[in-house]
Protein backbone atom coordinates (compact mmCIF):
# COMPACT_ATOMS: atom_id res chain seq x y z
CA UNK A 1 0.00 0.00 0.00
CA UNK A 2 1.26 3.76 -0.95
CA UNK A 3 -0.25 6.33 1.89
CA UNK A 4 0.79 9.72 1.83
CA UNK A 5 1.29 12.88 -1.27
CA UNK A 6 1.82 11.01 -4.54
CA UNK A 7 4.23 13.28 -7.38
CA UNK A 8 3.08 14.00 -10.66
CA UNK A 9 2.23 10.57 -12.38
CA UNK A 10 4.78 9.23 -15.12
CA UNK A 11 2.67 10.45 -17.99
CA UNK A 12 2.25 13.79 -16.68
CA UNK A 13 -0.54 14.39 -18.90
CA UNK A 14 -3.25 12.67 -16.98
CA UNK A 15 -5.55 14.91 -14.56
CA UNK A 16 -5.34 14.36 -10.91
CA UNK A 17 -7.92 12.38 -9.71
CA UNK A 18 -9.92 10.75 -6.64
CA UNK A 19 -12.07 7.50 -6.10
CA UNK A 20 -14.35 7.36 -3.18
CA UNK A 21 -15.29 3.79 -1.99
CA UNK A 22 -17.70 4.10 0.57
CA UNK A 23 -19.97 1.81 2.13
CA UNK A 24 -20.85 -0.11 5.28
CA UNK A 25 -17.79 -1.70 7.53
CA UNK A 26 -16.88 -4.63 6.49
CA UNK A 27 -18.87 -4.17 2.64
CA UNK A 28 -15.52 -4.81 1.33
CA UNK A 29 -14.50 -1.53 0.47
CA UNK A 30 -10.56 -2.63 1.37
CA UNK A 31 -10.65 -5.56 -0.66
CA UNK A 32 -12.21 -3.79 -3.38
CA UNK A 33 -9.25 -0.56 -3.32
CA UNK A 34 -6.63 -3.26 -3.24
CA UNK A 35 -7.47 -4.59 -6.67
CA UNK A 36 -8.19 -1.39 -8.33
CA UNK A 37 -4.60 -0.44 -6.87
CA UNK A 38 -3.18 -3.47 -8.21
CA UNK A 39 -4.40 -3.05 -11.47
CA UNK A 40 -3.77 0.90 -11.77
CA UNK A 41 0.03 0.31 -10.89
CA UNK A 42 0.23 -2.28 -13.60
CA UNK A 43 -0.98 0.26 -15.83
CA UNK A 44 1.89 2.53 -15.08
CA UNK A 45 -0.49 4.92 -12.71
CA UNK A 46 1.11 6.22 -9.57
CA UNK A 47 -2.20 5.51 -6.95
CA UNK A 48 -2.50 6.94 -3.25
CA UNK A 49 -4.42 4.57 -1.33
CA UNK A 50 -6.08 6.18 1.74
CA UNK A 51 -7.49 3.35 3.95
CA UNK A 52 -9.84 3.96 6.71
CA UNK A 53 -8.47 1.79 9.37
CA UNK A 54 -4.54 2.90 8.13
CA UNK A 55 -5.67 6.58 8.45
CA UNK A 56 -6.68 6.12 11.77
CA UNK A 57 -4.10 4.24 13.43
CA UNK A 58 -1.55 6.98 11.84
CA UNK A 59 -2.99 10.01 10.32
CA UNK A 60 -6.17 10.44 13.22
CA UNK A 61 -5.64 8.82 16.75
CA UNK A 62 -7.02 11.84 18.05
CA UNK A 63 -10.43 10.96 17.03
CA UNK A 64 -12.90 9.19 18.26
CA UNK A 65 -16.45 8.09 16.85
CA UNK A 66 -18.20 11.28 17.16
CA UNK A 67 -20.03 13.18 13.63
CA UNK A 68 -17.90 15.27 14.32
CA UNK A 69 -14.67 13.45 14.24
CA UNK A 70 -16.12 11.24 12.07
CA UNK A 71 -16.34 14.44 9.29
CA UNK A 72 -12.68 15.43 10.74
CA UNK A 73 -11.68 12.16 9.48
CA UNK A 74 -12.69 12.83 5.79
CA UNK A 75 -11.46 16.30 5.94
CA UNK A 76 -8.11 14.61 6.49
CA UNK A 77 -8.43 12.42 3.82
CA UNK A 78 -9.67 14.86 1.57
CA UNK A 79 -6.83 17.42 2.14
CA UNK A 80 -4.07 14.40 1.40
CA UNK A 81 -6.87 13.58 -1.82
CA UNK A 82 -6.70 17.07 -2.62
CA UNK A 83 -2.95 17.44 -2.89
CA UNK A 84 -2.78 14.15 -4.44
CA UNK A 85 -4.75 15.42 -7.48
CA UNK A 86 -3.23 18.82 -7.79
CA UNK A 87 0.09 17.34 -8.76
CA UNK A 88 -1.96 14.93 -10.90
CA UNK A 89 -1.61 11.73 -8.88
CA UNK A 90 -4.42 9.30 -8.41
CA UNK A 91 -5.90 8.28 -4.97
CA UNK A 92 -8.50 5.63 -4.09
CA UNK A 93 -9.93 6.49 -0.52
CA UNK A 94 -11.59 3.86 1.27
CA UNK A 95 -13.91 4.97 4.20
CA UNK A 96 -16.92 4.40 5.34
CA UNK A 97 -17.76 7.95 4.76
CA UNK A 98 -21.46 7.81 6.50
CA UNK A 99 -22.87 11.13 5.43
CA UNK A 100 -23.18 13.12 2.57
CA UNK A 101 -21.39 15.87 4.60
CA UNK A 102 -18.75 13.66 5.21
CA UNK A 103 -18.21 12.53 1.38
CA UNK A 104 -18.40 16.22 0.37
CA UNK A 105 -15.18 16.70 2.64
CA UNK A 106 -13.34 14.79 0.50
CA UNK A 107 -14.92 15.75 -2.44
CA UNK A 108 -14.49 19.04 -2.55
CA UNK A 109 -10.47 19.67 -2.39
CA UNK A 110 -10.47 16.59 -4.54
CA UNK A 111 -12.73 18.48 -7.34
CA UNK A 112 -10.97 21.72 -7.09
CA UNK A 113 -7.98 19.93 -8.17
CA UNK A 114 -8.75 16.96 -10.92
CA UNK A 115 -11.94 14.38 -11.38
CA UNK A 116 -13.82 12.92 -8.45
CA UNK A 117 -15.33 9.43 -8.65
CA UNK A 118 -17.83 7.83 -5.82
CA UNK A 119 -18.46 4.44 -5.65
CA UNK A 120 -21.13 3.11 -3.73
CA UNK A 121 -19.69 -0.54 -1.76
CA UNK A 122 -23.39 -1.34 -1.53
CA UNK A 123 -23.29 -4.57 0.50
CA UNK A 124 -26.07 -5.32 2.23
CA UNK A 125 -25.80 -5.02 5.87
CA UNK A 126 -26.51 -9.05 6.50
CA UNK A 127 -23.88 -10.01 4.56
CA UNK A 128 -21.41 -7.15 6.30
CA UNK A 129 -22.68 -8.65 9.81
CA UNK A 130 -21.57 -12.39 8.21
CA UNK A 131 -18.23 -11.18 7.23
CA UNK A 132 -17.38 -9.48 10.42
CA UNK A 133 -13.55 -9.57 9.94
CA UNK A 134 -12.93 -7.26 12.68
CA UNK A 135 -15.71 -8.47 14.63
CA UNK A 136 -17.49 -5.03 15.13
CA UNK A 137 -21.23 -5.84 14.07
CA UNK A 138 -20.49 -8.57 17.27
CA UNK A 139 -19.51 -5.61 19.59
CA UNK A 140 -22.44 -3.80 19.03
CA UNK A 141 -24.71 -6.50 19.22
CA UNK A 142 -23.24 -6.93 22.26
CA UNK A 143 -23.14 -3.43 23.50
CA UNK A 144 -19.37 -2.96 23.68
CA UNK A 145 -19.94 -0.68 20.54
CA UNK A 146 -22.76 1.93 20.37
CA UNK A 147 -22.22 3.91 17.54
CA UNK A 148 -21.63 1.66 14.95
CA UNK A 149 -22.33 2.60 11.21
CA UNK A 150 -25.09 0.69 9.80
CA UNK A 151 -26.31 -0.51 13.84
CA UNK A 152 -26.35 2.49 16.41
CA UNK A 153 -25.15 5.05 13.74
CA UNK A 154 -26.86 5.54 10.54
CA UNK A 155 -25.47 5.77 7.20
CA UNK A 156 -26.90 7.83 3.67
CA UNK A 157 -27.07 6.13 1.22
CA UNK A 158 -25.13 8.11 -1.46
CA UNK A 159 -27.77 9.43 -4.22
CA UNK A 160 -25.17 10.78 -6.33
CA UNK A 161 -22.83 8.11 -6.13
CA UNK A 162 -21.43 7.50 -9.82
CA UNK A 163 -21.47 4.02 -9.72
CA UNK A 164 -22.51 1.28 -7.32
CA UNK A 165 -21.15 -2.01 -6.65
CA UNK A 166 -22.91 -4.73 -4.61
CA UNK A 167 -19.86 -7.42 -3.59
CA UNK A 168 -21.92 -9.64 -2.15
CA UNK A 169 -22.85 -10.63 -5.67
CA UNK A 170 -19.74 -9.07 -7.80
CA UNK A 171 -16.49 -10.36 -7.81
CA UNK A 172 -13.94 -7.19 -6.67
CA UNK A 173 -11.94 -8.18 -9.40
CA UNK A 174 -14.96 -7.46 -11.95
CA UNK A 175 -16.22 -3.92 -9.60
CA UNK A 176 -12.49 -2.83 -9.93
CA UNK A 177 -12.60 -3.22 -13.66
CA UNK A 178 -15.70 -1.29 -14.00
CA UNK A 179 -14.17 1.34 -12.24
CA UNK A 180 -11.24 1.88 -14.96
CA UNK A 181 -13.64 1.90 -17.18
CA UNK A 182 -15.48 5.41 -15.56
CA UNK A 183 -11.69 6.52 -14.79
CA UNK A 184 -11.14 6.03 -18.66
CA UNK A 185 -13.76 8.30 -19.27
CA UNK A 186 -13.38 10.61 -16.97
CA UNK A 187 -9.39 10.63 -18.98
CA UNK A 188 -7.56 9.69 -15.52
CA UNK A 189 -6.37 7.08 -17.51
CA UNK A 190 -5.34 5.79 -21.08
CA UNK A 191 -7.27 3.38 -22.79
CA UNK A 192 -4.30 1.31 -23.58
CA UNK A 193 -2.61 1.49 -20.32
CA UNK A 194 -5.80 -0.62 -18.30
CA UNK A 195 -5.43 -3.14 -20.96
Amino acid sequence: MTFGVAAVNANGDQPGCTVLLTGLPAAGKSTLAQSLVARLLRAGRRTTLLDGDELRSLLSPDLGFTRADRILQCRRAGYIAGEVARHGGLTVCALVAPWHEAREEIRRPSSAHGAFLMVHVATPIDVCMLRDPKGLYARARAGVITNLTGVGESYEVPADADLVVDLASTDPGWAADAILEQLIALGCLEQQLAN
